[in-house]
């Protein structure tokens, strides 16, 4: 764009010059016009690209011939201008017009000299004549010059280039991968890297991965190329037509021109350790599962035997066969308290085990779920006022029939109320809210408790899981919260817990269980 500018200016500059001296519009005049003429439109047609540079120089081509017509052909001041294709070539700085811009310049020297032996040329006004020769020269040096300079800097960037280029290619080689171009059918286009199955990278080139993978792992191929180009990545293990022992592992994307970019790795120890890591977690579940088979079939065995405990002890407290002493009657009150508490926990472990072994059976039946509430509240009533913990309920006025497992509705109102009551200090308050939304029954215990920290909340609900202060974590197994989730879930719905230390916890269990909408629902409630 600056050449063909200067161009134009200093052919403006002698035209108004030689205009300053008396020529008229002559020969001179009309050779410079064209000159210029092909200046401007060279600087517009540069900003097309390659078809307007190619453009440009045809046009260069045009108006030296002419130019060199009207001052005298190849004698003539302006002869130098048949090399002006050459020198726009050669400041347009791109190596693809360099062949063309030689070839127009020796087309219009060619030109000029037929046309000098064919006929007589119009000749240069004498005292114009060297003016008009400087600024052949100039201009034509000026545009050489202007390429050369910047050719030398273009050069210095190609060799960085091939040596980067060099360098890849010594990494791509060296790395090992291989990696490979395919078009969308699997065909190699080019690879490098580590040979693969025998094959070097080269050898593969124009022949298609399949003959890589084993005929069983063909349309698991076909597969992965296909979701590569449709959704940009895949990955998959394939067997090796050479050793189905010794999976190798495709990776595939896209390359965003219509090609597919692969990555295939050797993955016999990948694959085995994933094997021997899978074997070792089948092996885990299933002595899990064995231990929760056990639990369950244990039932009998663990409860009989304490039932038998806690009836004795409770004839025995409550005097049925005569008068007993002070101290064994003492005792006879702590067996029988300890083994009801060893018995609720023994329940839980129980009812864990059978929901790990899928072997727990929910009994539904059709009941009002404020009764069960109401009934759980009731039984912690005492607990609650000797805790010094004010606990109440907010029922709605309206039935909530519900069909479910109405003992593991109460299993779920007993274990948040006793976690609530457990955590909550003197003076503090636990509320119990249940409410019916559309089909779900809402179940909300909120108290004004310890809290529970952000890194805590993470781990609750898990099987055996214990949060809180050290005292309180021994007063029980860890399984309450998380039989409540699983009873929540084995009915379709799903527990969330909103805690902050120091500001409380809030549970909040969501059953869809209500058999129709309860009537009149309305936000006046009940207190229990």
């Amino acid at each position: 764009m600056l050449w063909h500018a200067a161009w134009a200016l200093a052919t403006a500059a002698a035209m108004a010059g030689l205009s300053l001296q008396g020529l008229r519009i002559g020969p001179e005049l009309l050779a410079l016009a064209a000159g210029g003429a092909a200046a401007i439109a060279g600087a517009l047609l540069s900003t097309l690209g390659p078809a307007g540079r190619t453009a440009a120089i045809l046009m260069w081509g045009a108006a030296g011939a002419v130019a060199a017509h009207l001052t005298g052909g190849t004698a003539g001041p302006l002869a130098a201008w048949c090399l002006a294709p050459a020198a726009a070539a050669t400041a347009f700085r791109a190596r693809e017009t360099l062949a063309l811009g030689a070839a127009v310049s020796l087309a219009a020297a060619a030109v000029t000299a037929l046309d000098g032996a064919l006929m007589t040329l119009p000749q240069a006004d004498a005292a114009a004549a060297p003016w008009l020769g400087l600024l052949s020269l100039g201009t034509v040096t000026l545009g050489f010059a202007w390429g050369l300079v910047d050719l030398q800097g273009s050069v210095a960037r190609d060799q960085r280039r091939t040596a980067r280029a060099a360098d890849i290619i010594a990494i791509l080689e060296a790395q090992p991968l291989l990696l490979a171009v395919l078009d969308r059918a699997g065909r190699v286009l080019t690879a490098a890297g580590a040979p693969v199955g025998g094959h070097e990278p080269r050898s593969l080139e124009g022949r298609s991965l399949g003959h890589l993978v084993a005929e069983a792992d063909l349309p698991a191929l076909a597969g992965a190329l296909h979701e590569a180009a449709r959704d940009g990545r895949a990955s998959v293990y394939l067997a090796r037509a050479d050793d189905a022992d010794s999976p190798f592992e495709l990776t595939v994307r896209q390359a965003g021109d219509g090609r597919l970019v692969a990555a295939l790795r050797d993955a016999r120890e990948q694959f085995a350790r994933e094997r021997r890591l899978e074997a070792e977690r089948v092996t885990a579940e299933q002595q899990n599962a064995g231990k929760s088979r056990f639990l369950a079939n244990m039932s009998h065995e663990l409860r009989t035997p304490l039932n038998a405990i806690m009836g004795f002890s409770d004839i025995m407290r409550q005097r049925l066969f005569g008068p007993l002493g002070d101290r064994y009657a003492e005792y006879a009150e702590l067996i029988h308290e300890s083994g009801t508490h060893l018995l609720e926990l023994i329940n839980d472990v129980l009812d864990m085990s059978k929901i790990e072994a899928e072997r727990f059976e929910l009994h539904i039946e059709t009941f009002d779920a404020r009764d069960a509430i109401s009934a759980v509240l009731r039984l912690m009533r005492g607990q609650a006022d000797r805790a010094g913990v004010h606990l109440r309920g907010v029922l709605p006025i309206a039935a909530l029939p519900a069909d479910a497992d109405k003992r593991a509705v109460k299993q779920i109102a007993l274990n948040l109320i006793s976690n609530s009551l457990k955590f909550t200090p003197r003076g503090g308050s636990v509320t119990v809210t249940v409410q019916g939304d559309g089909d779900t029954l809402e179940l909300v215990v909120a108290d004004t408790g310890v809290g529970i920290a952000r890194d805590d909340l993470a781990r609750l609900g898990r099987p055996f899981e214990q949060v809180g202060e050290a005292e309180k974590r021994t007063e029980g197994t860890g399984l309450g919260l998380s039989l409540v989730r699983a009873f929540a879930r084995l009915h379709g719905g799903e527990m969330s817990v909103e805690s902050e230390v120091g500001q409380g916890t809030t549970v909040t269990v969501r059953l869809p269980v209500l058999v129709e909408k309860p009537a009149g629902q309305q936000p006046l409630r009940r207190k229990v």
